[in-house]
């Protein structure tokens, strides 16, 4: 569509030639040109030319530099909206950073490329706005579960979470109850009061949904909240300890989701339950070998007060099971170890006995560029759960620690156990170092899989909802 000068062309030819250029995606090469037009030509490898390519190449030229705030792009003239689509969230992703000012805010500073304005040349504009909006919702929900991942945990106790999503929804018709200690309490939500308890700021439960009018497919997503796990009287060491900022990464990634589905007017009902505490020490603290009542009635003993995130789930998913009754139940927790010993940094561990929910999961994980690989739910292993006191240990010390957490998670989905899975993303919720469209630190890992696997559920359903009779203000991809 961009048709250089043919001198151009030719120099940045011999620069490649010159190079060891391999196309893969993101290898960028910078040919200037004092005083031409352009005066600097990126020369941007895109692998395969899929979308995973052209999002790696995306990131890197967000992160390229720009002091003059502009980039053009141009694309292949039949580029088809799949490769608009991985660009443009490539651009808004890759430039992400978060720093904490000096001033009272708590917010992300601005890119650090300087990169204000992209102009994609392409042949037909037209076909490519509905990929467009996808990468635009898609990109500003990953970075707002970057933010809330990011936050120290001084500034996100649970209330204090639990208002930013609600400021988060405010621009979108979706809707947000804050379930407080007492409700807890009233209703029997054991696992989420016993967690909480020794915490300064009491635990709350979240609940964010969207509601479509007509839309006949429910979807109940749960994500682990723990604003900060010191381990309680299991106690972490140093260490193991500084970045539990991180254990609420599961809540972040579903509250984003589903505000993303929101913004994208998707035809199917969504809600996310966000059970959020502290797990701290201190003489209210629960022991290991308490026996706690979840929402429902199971009870579980507990064996290890470091394995904190199953109990709060438990409750939630109970509570998805029996009072929203959703079609499909999907949760996302930083769960365990046992998942990154087993697939490494990159890839999350995915639970479910239903094997088309897994698979359009994990082809929905593919295409938006994050991993995951099914593991088994063997039924031999049921026996580790098994306690003389209790319905189930929480934590077994048999081993196989990803997939005894799954199982124990699988009894509290009740009528759901058929329409439900388990994703264990502890390890890639965050990054040592900048890679492709991640950052450093919180990766926001989950928001793109759970966006575009909504995007083919209500594809499967039918066309979207009328729009409002006064539209939501458009959300803004980054604060400064």
């Amino acid at each position: 569509v961009a048709r250089l000068p043919e001198d151009v062309r030719t120099r940045a030819a011999a620069l490649l030639a010159a190079l060891p250029h391999t196309g893969r995606p993101g290898e960028l090469h910078t040919l200037p040109r004092p005083g031409g037009r352009p005066w600097r030509l990126l020369l941007v490898g895109v692998g395969q030319g899929d979308e995973e390519g052209w999002r790696c190449a995306g990131a890197e030229l967000a992160r390229a530099g720009h002091p003059e705030g502009e980039l053009t792009v141009g694309l292949p003239a039949d580029a088809d909206p799949a490769t608009v689509r991985g660009l443009a969230e490539g651009l808004w992703l890759g430039g992400y950073r978060f720093r904490l000012p000096r001033g009272a805010a708590a917010e992300p500073s601005a890119d650090p490329s300087g990169l204000r304005r992209v102009t994609l040349l392409v042949g037909d504009p037209d076909r490519h706005a509905e990929a467009l909006a996808q990468a635009r919702a898609t990109a500003a929900a990953t970075l707002l579960a970057r933010d809330l991942t990011n936050l120290p945990a001084d500034r996100k106790p649970p209330a204090a979470l639990a208002r930013r999503v609600a400021a988060a929804a405010r621009g979108v018709a979706a809707a947000v109850t804050v379930r407080d200690v007492d409700w807890l309490a009233a209703r029997g939500f054991g696992g989420l009061l016993a967690v909480g308890a020794a915490a300064a700021q009491p635990p709350c439960l979240v609940e964010l949904a969207w509601r479509p009018r007509g839309a006949r497919t429910h979807v109940a997503l749960v994500g682990k909240g723990i604003t900060f796990d010191t381990g309680g009287l299991s106690i972490k060491p140093v260490a193991g300890m500084r970045l539990m900022r991180k254990d609420m990464a599961g809540a972040a990634a579903v509250a984003a989701a589903t505000i993303a589905a929101a913004e994208l007017r998707l035809p199917v009902r969504v809600t996310a339950l966000l059970p959020l505490a502290e797990n701290a020490v201190g003489g209210s603290a629960f022991r290991p070998g308490d026996v706690i009542r979840h929402y429902g009635g199971l009870t579980s003993e507990t064996t290890n007060s470091d394995a904190e995130g199953r109990l709060v789930l438990a409750d939630a998913l109970a509570y998805a099971d029996r009072r929203l009754r959703p079609d499909l139940l999907v949760d996302l927790a930083t769960l365990t170890g046992a998942n990154a010993v087993a697939l490494g940094k990159g890839t999350a561990a995915l639970y479910s006995d239903n094997d088309g929910l897994a698979d359009a999961l994990r082809r929905a994980g593919a295409a938006a560029g994050e991993r995951l690989w099914r593991m088994p739910l063997p039924t031999d292993y049921l026996a580790y759960l098994s306690s003389d006191v209790a319905d189930l240990y929480s934590a077994p010390e048999q081993g196989a620690g990803s997939v005894t957490a799954a199982l124990y998670l699988r009894e509290f989905t009740g009528a759901r156990r058929d329409r439900w899975a388990h994703v264990d993303m502890s390890a890639p919720s965050w990054a040592d170092r900048a890679d492709g469209v991640l950052a450093q630190g919180a990766t926001g890992w989950g928001v793109r899989t759970l966006v575009r696997w909504l995007i083919d559920v209500a594809s499967a359903d039918g066309p979207r909802p009328p729009p409002p009779a006064r539209p939501a203000p458009r959300r803004r991809i980054s604060r400064a």
